[in-house]
């Protein structure tokens, strides 16, 4: 309906253009008739039907070139800045997303540049998100493929020094067997957090959604890692809202990115030390802080 209003408006405004162009020019040929050509027709009564059908067609000629001066001139700002218009949508569709068209005036054309400029801003926004998940998807497998690399490369030695008999007793024997065992299910967990990430990166990914209370599920996380952090010589701070926060997410999920998220306070913290972990309600947003 927009685009049928906005059409209907340019065509009103050309129709108008010509219009008057061609009152002017049909107005300025009758006073040529009236006060130059009749006059001189009485004034030379010599003249003939050669000399009258040759001023008619001079008239006629007259009345064509200045409607069409008369059209350009109302209508040539128009066509400039609808030719800049014009090259600045080629502009965008070779790839210069961004760029804006310099808004003139208050009319359908300023409408139309101002949506199109509005276009090529989101666009240039959603290119760059696009560009940004490639960036990150692309850290995120060099990360994984590194952490990979290394369990394996342990596990691959030790089954070497297995097969090639170099232990000096049982107790080391299963030293080994216990390390490639903790290297294996690392190896496992890493597998598994890559298969998730890219499920979850398809178009297809779906969720379960459920209200639950996000202060609580922390505190019962938090709860369980207690004794591992304890073990790891992490000393918890703990700072979680007494507040019901309602919010609708997938449980499973959630809960594995708190793991996630604790696992690396695990590994990356130094020790011993602290970990501080803060829920807070602020306004209408639940922030988190490890």
């Amino acid at each position: 309906m927009k685009n049928v209003s906005f059409r209907n408006k340019i065509i009103i405004k050309l129709l108008g253009a010509v219009a008057v162009s061609f009152f002017i020019s049909f107005g300025l040929t009758i006073l040529i008739l009236a006060y130059v050509i009749d006059p001189l027709f009485i004034k030379h009564e010599e003249f003939g039907m050669f000399e009258f059908n040759l001023v008619l067609l001079f008239l006629f000629a007259f009345a064509i070139f200045t409607f069409i001066i008369l059209f350009l001139i109302l209508v040539r700002k128009k066509i400039i800045y609808l030719k800049l218009i014009s090259d600045n949508v080629n502009d965008i569709a070779n790839g210069k997303l961004g760029l804006t068209i310099g808004i003139k005036g208050k009319d359908e054309l300023t409408q139309l540049a101002q949506n199109i400029n509005y276009m090529s801003k989101e666009l240039e926004n959603t290119f760059e998100q696009e560009r940004q998940l490639e960036r990150t998807k692309n850290e995120l497998i060099t990360n994984v493929s590194h952490d990979l690399r290394t369990p394996l490369t342990s596990i691959i030695g030790y089954i070497d020094l297995l097969k090639r008999g170099q232990y000096n007793s049982k107790i080391q024997l299963q030293e080994y067997l216990e390390t490639t065992y903790l290297k294996s299910k690392r190896l496992k967990y890493l597998i598994d957090e890559l298969f998730e990430y890219t499920r979850l990166s398809g178009i297809d990914a779906k969720l379960n959604l459920n209200e639950v209370d996000l202060s609580g599920l922390l505190e019962q996380i938090v709860g369980e890692y207690i004794p591992i952090f304890e073990k790891e010589s992490l000393i918890v701070q703990k700072s979680i809202t007494q507040e019901t926060i309602p919010i609708f997410i997938d449980v499973e999920k959630m809960v594995r990115v708190y793991e996630n998220l604790f696992m690396n306070a695990i590994k990356y913290s130094m020790k011993p030390s602290e970990l501080s972990i803060c829920l807070e309600l602020i306004g209408n947003k639940a922030m988190l802080k490890v």
